[in-house]
């Protein structure tokens, strides 16, 4: 069977290559930015909370040029109306079936055919959210876990520049010892 046809209506972004940019303040300004677009345009379905996470909330972190968000929301019984709103505003929907994380619903917004955001949108109480924040704040303030991670971040960005989700599971064992203060 010819699956040639397959790869057609995959838009281009989602094969984009892995590559960790060096630090640019410029990101903490765009993170503030899609924060209050986002609020704007999510607090109709009960979103109280915008939070810009990931290496680009991190000063001083070498990122994949990516604005990282999570948005909390009190059920996702409006979904279809959240993506026609945030697919007015460049917002693309990658479907739980597809993104494998049933726990939130994900977006990428693409300008120019390349990320330039991730939205991650989740229930309140999830228990992820309080483990990103706790990521976050823990990097913010421990120069030399950044410089850690940053060191693993860009070795695993030349293993795994062609395959995203191997690349952010390489980076659990990580994760997971700054939450879970392992060796830390």
């Amino acid at each position: 069977m010819d699956n040639s046809n397959d790869h057609k209506s995959i838009p281009k972004w989602a094969f984009e290559k892995i590559e960790i940019k060096k630090p640019d303040p410029i990101w903490m300004d765009k993170g503030i930015q899609e924060k209050e677009e986002l609020y704007h345009l999510l607090s109709a379905f009960g979103v109280m909370q915008v939070e810009h996470i990931g290496s680009t909330a991190i000063p001083n972190l070498p990122a994949k040029p990516i604005i990282d968000l999570m948005a909390s929301i009190p059920s996702f019984q409006h979904i279809n109306e959240i993506v026609k709103n945030l697919s007015l505003h460049d917002w693309h929907y990658v479907p739980p079936e597809l993104d494998n994380q049933p726990s939130r619903r994900f977006f990428v917004k693409v300008k120019n055919d390349k990320r330039v955001a991730h939205l991650h949108l989740m229930q309140e109480g999830e228990d992820r959210w309080e483990k990103q924040l706790k990521f976050r704040n823990k990097l913010r303030t421990n120069a030399h876990l950044a410089e850690e991670y940053a060191t693993i971040k860009n070795q695993l960005a030349q293993e795994f520049k062609n395959d995203r989700e191997s690349y952010t599971e390489a980076k659990t064992e990580f994760i997971n010892k700054v939450l879970f203060n392992k060796g830390v």
